[in-house]
């Protein structure tokens, strides 16, 4: 009997370990240093007007944000940031670039007891050093076959991956908790898009479900994954 599925990617942040906590703890840091300049909420907004534009020049990832913050006090104290500010942003995105790493609930379960049976990739946005770093201290790194760290998650990246590390989009399935990103481009490119939503989730990678497709599922957490891979078949 031919599997339906042979292939099974899963995205990194927020999917497998712990991330947008640390960006907005970052953040509320930075709300204090620029307290004297804006108030938070109107902070808030222009840091993600100017991570917006910048996604273009930086891609995803600590060091991106880093320079948006910089770029946002310049803004709200009309080039009159200390230097002493600036210091402090640099430094607490080097915090970030060390915090350790901390999985997710049954993250290390469902991905070790999935990697018997299937070809698993790793499907990830963000800096490569920094996102190589941590998936080397998860201990999940030999788990997968394959690690692909794109710029952007479009319909054309999962195709070309699942095509690479498999038998296409047609037999592959994406895990993610980025609606945007994870399920839909997956979907659309001709697989399964699976969300697991980890409850803190970044402005920019919000999106409305998918209507009636019979490709996509909700989890409550990765606990979930193993019977729904094996009801597919």
């Amino acid at each position: 009997m031919t599997r339906k599925l042979t292939t099974i990617g899963f995205d990194a942040d927020d999917t497998l370990w712990h991330n947008e906590r640390f960006f907005q703890i970052t953040q509320e840091r930075f709300a204090g240093l620029l307290a004297d300049y804006a108030d938070p909420d109107h902070l808030a907004e222009r840091l993600l007007d100017a991570e917006r534009r910048n996604l273009g020049h930086y891609g995803f990832g600590i060091k991106g944000f880093m320079l948006s913050m910089i770029e946002t006090a310049l803004e709200v104290t009309s080039d009159r940031v200390p230097g002493s500010v600036i210091h402090e942003i640099i430094s607490a995105g080097q915090d970030m670039l060390r915090h350790p790493i901390e999985l997710l609930p049954h993250a290390q379960d469902a991905v070790t007891s999935l990697a018997e049976d299937y070809r698993l990739v790793l499907i990830t946005k963000g800096d490569l050093l920094d996102q190589e770093r941590k998936l080397a201290q998860s201990g999940l790194g030999e788990l997968f076959d394959a690690v692909e760290i794109v710029s952007h998650k479009t319909p054309e990246t999962y195709r070309a991956a699942f095509t690479r590390h498999g038998h296409g989009p047609g037999r592959a399935m994406m895990v993610g908790n980025s609606m945007r990103s994870d399920v839909l481009p997956a979907i659309a490119a001709g697989g399964w898009g699976i969300y697991v939503p980890h409850g803190l989730e970044w402005e920019l990678e919000k999106a409305e479900p998918p209507p009636r497709s019979s490709r996509y599922a909700e989890l409550v957490d990765l606990g979930e994954l193993p019977a729904l891979v094996e009801a597919i078949g």
